[in-house]
């Protein structure tokens, strides 16, 4: 799990890097910030519950917000725009798809953690 959450954390860093110039910095730096300290903290064999499970409800909540871009572009007749750049601009959707992607990728990393870290603590 040292190597997952390493590798993690530092994607994480960098997709928060990445955020500069989108169109709702704030709100990616902190989401993909918070889960470079998850990662770090699972490094340490450490886990604050009550914290991912906030990130977990709010990640959720938000996922289900961008549901219907997601939606719309699975019924697109070009799903390919998706890896576009040019194509985020030209429909709002795209930018919504990735977005909901990004939460994806969050959540699958804070379930592993959870489910491996509550595994180790009963082993234990």
């Amino acid at each position: 799990m040292k190597i997952f959450n390493g590798v993690f954390a530092t994607l994480f860093l960098g997709f928060a890097a990445l955020q500069y110039n989108d169109p709702d910095p704030l709100v990616w730096i902190s989401i993909y910030m918070a889960m470079v300290a998850v990662c770090s903290f699972a490094l340490k064999q450490r886990s604050f519950k009550i914290l991912n499970a906030i990130l977990a409800l709010v990640y959720i909540a938000y996922a289900a917000i961008l549901t219907p871009a997601l939606l719309t572009w699975w019924e697109s007749e070009d799903r390919g725009l998706l890896f576009d750049d040019l194509a985020k601009m030209q429909f709002p959707y795209i930018e919504e798809t990735r977005e909901f992607l990004g939460l994806i990728i969050c959540l699958g990393v804070l379930a592993i953690n959870h489910f491996v870290l509550a595994k180790k603590s009963k082993s234990n």
